[in-house]
């Protein structure tokens, strides 16, 4: 067992007979009485986040996640396959359930897969990926970075902002966190 003081941002644990993951912690120790928890907690399987208070003794079952990689082979529909590069094992995530991640993934690329009791829960992206312009108005001579953004769409069919100068077929690194173009890619 873990107590609500041994959380911490990103543990996993048992509440109520269902996973949650800890968004964020705070111990707060008021000038009277005795001290308290403040978390932000996300129920896994239905996305719920809500902020709740524990006393610091409160006890939790811990949540051990198998964490594998996998390399992401391709889509059909909403259904993307992945494959275990030690067992050749295949496994199908519906587009659902990846989420945003879908903007980021590119095929052949290995992705870190979260499972709990055997079930998958998650995928975790690196925090910048690579992607290809594949269409977006034309940059004119004189355009600057700091001149404005235009729509561009990736290799991934994500749609974001770019800089004016930035062209079709250009590499460019984006912020899987936020969405995000960062910079153009370094070949």
């Amino acid at each position: 067992m873990i107590t609500a003081n041994d959380l911490r941002t990103g543990r996993t644990f048992e509440m109520d007979g269902e996973l949650w993951v800890c968004l964020e912690y705070h111990h707060v120790k008021p000038g009277k009485g005795s001290a308290i928890v403040r978390l932000k907690i996300k129920n896994v399987d239905s996305g719920a986040i809500i902020e709740r208070t524990f006393r610091p003794e409160e006890k939790f079952k811990p949540a051990f996640l198998d964490h594998r990689r996998m390399q992401y082979l391709y889509s059909q529909g909403d259904t993307f396959f992945f494959m275990d590069t030690d067992s050749y094992e295949q496994l199908e995530i519906s587009r659902e359930d990846l989420g945003s991640a879908v903007n980021f993934m590119i095929e052949n690329e290995m992705i870190e897969i979260s499972f709990y009791k055997g079930r998958q829960i998650g995928v975790e992206l690196p925090n910048f990926v690579i992607l290809t312009v594949v269409e977006t108005d034309p940059g004119f001579k004189g355009d600057r970075a700091q001149a404005g953004t235009k729509p561009a769409i990736a290799n991934t069919g994500y749609k974001l902002q770019v800089p004016l100068f930035i062209e079709m077929g250009e590499d460019i690194k984006v912020d899987t966190r936020t969405g995000l173009y960062l910079e153009r890619a370094n070949k």
